[in-house]
C-alpha cells in the first residue's frame, strides 16, 4: 500500500497574510544586516524608500479623506471616529519625508491637500453609504484593505520603512475591528 500526504484544508487568509509578514520581517533583518552595494544600492534603496513613503502618504490622505466624508455625512459618528481619524493624521506625518512645518495638526476641516474638505472629497462623500453602519462597515473595509497592502509591501520595504509599515497596519487592522465592533455592548 503506497504512503500518501494526509490532505490539509488551504490555508486561511490569515495565515497567509502572517506569513508575509513574518517572511518580510526577516528579509527586514536579513537586509539590515548585510553591508549592501556601493553607492549606487544605497541610491536605489533610497529611491525606492522615497516612492514607497510617498505612495504611503498619498494613501493615508485618501483614508482620511474617507474619515472626513463619512463624518460630514454622518455627524452622529464623529465622536467615534475622531480619535480614529486623528491616528490616520498622524500616519501621514509619520510616512512624509521632510518634517512637517509647525502648525495645527490635520482637522476634519482642512485635507492633506489642505483644500476644505466638505469640497474636497465630493465623490468621497457619494461613496458614503447612507446608513451609518454601512458607512462604518465601508470605513472598515478601507482601513483593512490598506492595512493588507501595507503588510504585502513589508517584503520589498527598506528596514526602517519596513518597521513603520508594519505598526501603520496593526493599527488598520485594529481600526477595522473597533469600525466594526458594536460599542457599549455586553459580551
Amino acid at each position: 500500500m503506497p504512503w500518501t500526504l494526509p490532505s490539509r484544508p488551504s490555508p486561511s487568509r490569515r495565515s497567509v497574510l502572517a506569513g508575509a509578514a513574518a517572511a518580510a520581517a526577516g528579509s527586514a533583518l536579513v537586509t539590515g544586516c548585510s553591508g549592501g552595494g556601493g553607492p549606487a544600492a544605497s541610491d536605489d534603496a533610497i529611491s525606492l524608500e522615497r516612492r514607497m513613503r510617498e505612495g504611503a502618504v498619498r494613501d493615508s490622505g485618501r483614508l482620511l479623506e474617507r474619515y472626513d466624508a463619512t463624518a460630514a455625512v454622518h455627524p452622529d459618528l464623529t465622536e467615534r471616529l475622531t480619535p480614529l481619524r486623528e491616528a490616520v493624521a498622524a500616519h501621514v506625518r509619520a510616512l512624509a519625508l521632510t518634517t512637517p512645518k509647525p502648525g495645527p495638526t490635520p482637522s476634519r476641516t482642512a485635507s492633506p491637500s489642505g483644500s476644505p474638505s466638505p469640497s474636497a472629497p465630493a465623490a468621497g462623500r457619494a461613496e458614503v453609504p447612507a446608513k451609518p453602519t454601512e458607512a462604518l462597515s465601508a470605513l472598515a473595509d478601507a482601513e483593512r484593505s490598506l492595512s493588507e497592502a501595507r503588510t504585502i509591501a513589508l517584503a520589498g520595504a527598506p528596514g526602517e520603512l519596513a518597521r513603520l509599515l508594519a505598526s501603520v497596519a496593526a493599527c488598520g487592522a485594529v481600526h477595522a475591528y473597533l469600525l466594526t465592533s458594536n460599542p457599549g455592548a455586553s459580551s
